[in-house]
């Protein structure tokens, strides 16, 4: 019962914090194949995270390599290690895709990634791939 009780506020807490750092965060809109890429650049991104993320989100090819999948996607990123330090993705990145909705692709690479993160601060979705409108 603990375990449960602990997992939902981490779930929770992880949303949360989410939101507050989305709602002072610059986003970039683009349409590709049909679908809308919203790039949410955070502060804490270098520019050659920026460069990345920004060719992903106006390529076909290059957006293909993260996200192969139908539905919504995110890619969840740790602000203490970035999207692509040294021209690799960190190993904390984690791009997921074919949900049903743009909120359960964003929770759950955020999730994913905070599996993964070394760093302090909690992940954050700094892009978002869903059908055009």
């Amino acid at each position: 019962m603990r375990f449960v009780i602990f997992a939902m506020a981490l779930i929770a807490g992880t949303a949360q914090a989410q939101a507050v750092m989305a709602q002072n965060v610059p986003v970039e809109v683009s349409k590709l194949a049909g679908q809308q890429i919203k790039l949410h650049v955070y502060p804490f991104l270098t520019e050659l995270d920026l460069k990345t993320l920004r060719l992903v989100a106006t390529n076909k090819q290059a957006l293909q390599l993260f996200i192969t999948t139908k539905g919504y996607s995110a890619i969840a990123v740790a602000p203490d290690e970035g999207f692509a330090p040294g021209g690799a993705p960190a190993p904390s990145a984690v791009a997921l895709g074919d949900f049903a909705d743009a909120a359960t692709a964003a929770t759950e690479a955020a999730k994913a990634c905070d599996a993964k993160r070394k760093g302090k601060e909690p992940c954050v979705v700094v892009l978002e791939v869903g059908p055009a409108s």
